[in-house]
């Protein structure tokens, strides 16, 4: 992963630049202010794929919770199952 520091000042500067670096590298850009970071703007795309990403562990790490705990009535191929439409379910949404 490639980090990319700008100045705040340059979103309101050079927001198509930055818009095109997100989009193109898909990696967040980290904008700073008086040197400190401030904001970090990223690819919506990429974004929406990142929560997708984090609701699935979620429930991998809830399920995976579940089995431990002994319950049995959650099949393998049921879950898949599950987690293939929501994720389908999701991408149709963006």
């Amino acid at each position: 992963m490639q980090t990319l520091i700008k100045p705040s000042a340059s979103i309101r500067q050079n927001y198509n630049e930055i818009s095109n670096l997100c989009k193109e590298t898909g990696e967040p850009v980290f904008l700073t202010k008086n040197e400190e970071g401030d904001l970090v703007v990223m690819d919506i795309a990429v974004y929406d794929q990142r929560e997708m990403q984090l609701e699935l562990r979620e429930k991998l790490l809830e399920i995976e919770t579940m089995r431990k705990s002994g319950v049995s009535d959650l099949s393998a191929r049921d879950i898949s199952s599950d987690l293939r439409s929501r994720i389908k379910e999701r991408a149709t949404h963006v």
